[in-house]
């Protein structure tokens, strides 16, 4: 195995470990909401709002693991359905103030979980580190949607 070989072993494997410990985080951070359930409150955050339709499209998942999501989502009342004010015939997501506060309390916490982690790193370390993160997500295919 070249050099080459076993650094994309290592860093999948080290991806692998990072994604288990963010799903691991959000259960901490609110039991009831999964990864996926932060996912799409920021989602839906930066977009304003958004249909359900547009939220599978966009994450590539099926649109039965969308509308469970969002169904609890909606019982946990984190968000609303309101009319389209162009189209009145459909339903846009959007934040409530409960679900605001929620994705606020999250990215604070995971803000200051990453800077306790990355404090002692010098400054040009997490300069490179997060140009390479960018590079890396900035190659990724659009998987396109998934029904």
């Amino acid at each position: 195995m070249t050099a080459a070989q076993r650094a994309v072993e290592t860093i999948q494997r080290e991806m692998t470990i990072f994604a288990r410990r963010a799903r691991a985080s959000a259960g901490r951070m609110h039991p009831e909401l999964s990864l996926v359930s932060y996912t799409l409150l920021g989602h839906l955050e930066e977009s304003g709002g958004c249909r359900a339709t547009d939220l599978a499209a966009h994450y590539a998942l099926d649109k039965s693991t969308v509308s469970r999501q969002v169904a609890a989502l909606e019982r946990a009342r984190l968000i609303e359905r309101r009319l389209d004010p162009e189209d009145h015939r459909v339903q846009v997501l959007h934040l409530t103030g409960a679900g605001e506060e929620i994705l606020a309390q999250v990215t604070r916490s995971r803000r200051a979980a990453f800077r306790e982690r990355l404090a002692d790193w010098p400054e040009e370390d997490l300069t490179r580190f997060a140009a390479y993160l960018e590079r890396y997500n900035a190659s990724a295919p659009d998987p396109g949607p998934v029904d």
